[in-house]
């Protein structure tokens, strides 16, 4: 919420993004001009999307959908990384696990 308090008392999870719009309205704006707010427009789109999740929504539909058109397809890997290969991927040591998950020599 705007108010800056959460469901449990603390500050919100999206406060901070609301502090950066207001503080950018009132440096770029004032009563007589406000054509600075459109400077604010990527800060008010942070502020957005930390509320509603559009575009994280969005992209996890995509990644789904790429997914499921590849297992369709068969294009998925016969012996795919068990979850801890997963796990070590650019781990100093693991190098082995990672070239078995991205198949690089």
């Amino acid at each position: 919420m705007s108010s800056g308090y959460g469901m449990n008392g603390g500050p919100s999870r999206c406060f901070p993004f609301w502090q950066e719009v207001l503080a950018c309205y009132v440096i770029n704006s004032n009563e007589e001009d406000s054509s600075g707010k459109k400077k604010c427009a990527p800060m008010l789109e942070d502020y957005y999307e930390c509320l509603h999740h559009k575009k994280e929504a969005a992209r996890v539909q995509a990644l789904q959908a790429a997914y499921r058109k590849a297992e369709a397809e068969g294009g998925y890997k016969a012996n795919p990384p068990t979850a801890g290969q997963i796990r070590n991927l650019g781990i100093l040591g693991k190098e082995e696990d990672s070239r078995a998950v991205l198949g690089s020599k």
